[in-house]
């Protein structure tokens, strides 16, 4: 099934906000995605036909399972590309946030595969050489890997 970029913001807030809430609320995901509730409750009515949540006005909103993992995939993706941005490039938590938030949508799994696995690899076997680009490109201030 193909998700559009935006379908997959509307999916991975829905999923943080069950998380980090409970509830998932139309005027919780406007606020979260800076839209006018009119605009979240005509996405949920294309979100409930493709079948990715369960939406009734009046009611509760729920991913169903496909939606659930695809927003975990989403969310996944945006975790592992902050925290290469931030602790392998050594880029500022608020533009790695930022940068994370439009990668995700586009990148190819093989990429976020060989992305987490460079990770691993650089952290594991050459953490002295991590630590001096780090102090290279902080000007001196890095945290230990």
């Amino acid at each position: 099934m193909k998700v559009t970029k935006r379908e997959e913001e509307y999916l991975e807030t829905m999923y943080l906000l069950h998380r980090n809430r409970g509830i998932i609320r139309v005027k919780d995901i406007a606020k979260s995605l800076r839209v006018k509730p009119p605009s979240v409750v005509d996405a949920l009515k294309k979100l409930s036909e493709k079948g990715l949540v369960k939406y009734e006005k009046y009611d509760r909103i729920l991913l169903t399972d496909e939606g659930l993992k695809i927003a975990e995939e989403t969310y996944s993706k945006h975790q592992l590309l902050t925290e290469f941005f931030v602790d392998i490039l050594g880029i500022p938590p608020e533009i790695a946030e930022e940068d994370a938030c439009q990668f995700e949508h586009y990148v190819h799994p093989m990429t976020v595969e060989r992305i987490r696995e460079f990770a691993a690899f650089i952290q594991e076997q050459c953490p002295y050489v991590l630590k001096q680009f780090l102090k290279e490109r902080l000007g001196g201030e890095t945290t230990d890997p």
